[in-house]
């Protein structure tokens, strides 16, 4: 069984109508995987909230409570500048992570066996702070929640979204525990400028890390391909027990701010291989967050293409 959590709470979470991240974004999704006939094919779980103390799992207690308070008053900033307060954004930024919490409780009591958030793979937020469009890091959340919770210590973290998902890669770059795959634009070409291939990980966790940068105008899908073997071997040799992956969709070819020529073959075939891989190495444990991704169109024939390969 595969699940998709969809609902008004859940594409709640936007920075309003005309924002590149904006509230319509699931619909864009969930019209299309409806005229393909998928949501007869799923299941359709509704959305989740987390608690102040699951978000605090990676978050400090002050971030938190400044996320709090200026969701209370929808003013403010919540980092330098790209994120926004609005009000109700601490609640719907709970819902983005409790979406991913019980997604994750769903596969591990067996309840089903893949699990895919549309709306989540924040991966710019840092512990303290907001960053890039994301007012809390649900991956950071879902791995100590794994741990915590669920007594889960090998976990891989894969990611391709245009955008270097370095609110996930530098809080674990460390922990030999956390293994990172993560294929994305030069970060000379685009925010926030990190993720070369030499950052393999520190200390004990090297080599735990794996970043693919992707030099610009016309990366294409043979050129995914090729990064995306590297990926499969180092998964492989990883044996993780719990896979998620991070499906953003503004590295398709029309993304209004990046500068990649994917198509949704490429999101569907990492798909497929990780569907592969987790049902060989970790009891089908795969969770999919759908991540960046601001042309409307692109977010429907990526999301879509994730969709039908998970199932």
């Amino acid at each position: 069984m595969t699940t998709v959590y969809y609902g008004k709470a859940l594409a709640a979470y936007g920075f309003g109508e005309g924002h590149p991240f904006g509230p319509d974004r699931l619909d864009a999704f969930w019209n299309a995987a409806r005229k393909s006939g998928l949501d007869k094919k799923v299941e359709i779980a509704s959305p989740v909230s987390a608690s102040k103390e699951e978000l605090e799992f990676f978050h400090t207690q002050s971030y938190i409570e400044k996320l709090i308070k200026l969701s209370a008053t929808g003013s403010g900033t919540l980092d330098c500048g790209d994120t926004p307060a609005y009000p109700g954004i601490y609640e719907s930024a709970a819902i983005v992570a409790g979406c991913v919490l019980d997604g994750a409780r769903r596969i591990i009591s067996g309840d089903t066996n893949r699990v895919f958030v549309p709306i989540a793979g924040l991966h710019h937020a840092r512990r303290d702070t907001a960053a890039g469009f994301c007012a809390v890091n649900d991956i950071g959340i879902l791995i100590e929640a794994l741990r915590k919770s669920h007594d889960i210590q090998r976990i891989a973290y894969v990611d391709i979204d245009a955008h270097h998902g370095d609110g996930v890669f530098y809080e674990y770059e460390n922990d030999p525990g956390i293994y990172i795959a993560d294929i994305h634009e030069d970060g000379n070409f685009l925010y926030p400028g990190t993720g070369s291939s030499s950052e393999t990980g520190t200390g004990a966790a090297k080599e735990t890390k794996l970043n693919l940068p992707l030099t610009p105008p016309h990366v294409q899908d043979a050129d995914f391909y090729q990064a995306w073997e590297k990926i499969e071997d180092f998964l492989v040799d990883a044996s993780p027990e719990f896979i998620i992956l991070q499906a953003g969709a503004d590295s398709i070819l029309g993304d209004p701010i990046t500068h990649m020529a994917l198509t949704p073959a490429a999101h569907a075939h990492a798909t497929r291989q990780l569907c592969r891989i987790a049902d060989e190495h970790c009891q089908g444990r795969l969770l999919v967050t759908g991540g960046g991704g601001y042309n409307r169109q692109n977010i429907a024939r990526a999301w879509t293409a994730v969709l039908e390969a998970m199932l």
